[in-house]
């Protein structure tokens, strides 16, 4: 009996996480990256949670829109203020703010489950 969930071979999963990186498919990636389950790593220009704009929020407001946007802020979790968040509530996209470690779990549960699920990940 095969118990491991069947995923599009392009989809995009953490596949390990740890202090100085995510990996995201067996790819290491070091500095900050945006994925969703079929877009591909890029690159995040954050290197800190304290550095978070308004303009790296609008980064993640890529065709196709997500559903959800999961804010890696890195070893530690961090409040963002609300106002950074105005461009996802005008578009009604969803949002949680958690450490970088929570963001990968919570994101693999819900691309596993086929929701439209941005990860925005900080790497400390």
């Amino acid at each position: 009996m095969k118990l491991q969930p069947d995923f599009a071979p392009d989809t995009q999963m953490v596949s390990a996480y740890g202090p100085g990186y995510v990996e995201v498919n067996g790819v290491r990636h070091t500095t900050a990256c945006v994925f969703a389950p079929q877009q591909a790593p890029r690159p995040w220009s954050v290197e800190r949670a304290s550095t978070l704009q308004s303009t790296h929020i609008e980064t993640l407001l890529t065709e196709p829109l997500p559903e959800l946007v999961l804010i890696g802020t890195g070893a530690h979790q961090h409040l963002l203020a609300p106002a950074l968040m105005r461009q996802l509530i005008a578009q009604r996209i969803g949002w949680e703010v958690m450490d970088t470690a929570a963001a990968c779990r919570t994101y693999n549960i819900l691309a596993g489950e086929g929701r439209r699920v941005l990860a925005a990940l900080i790497v400390e």
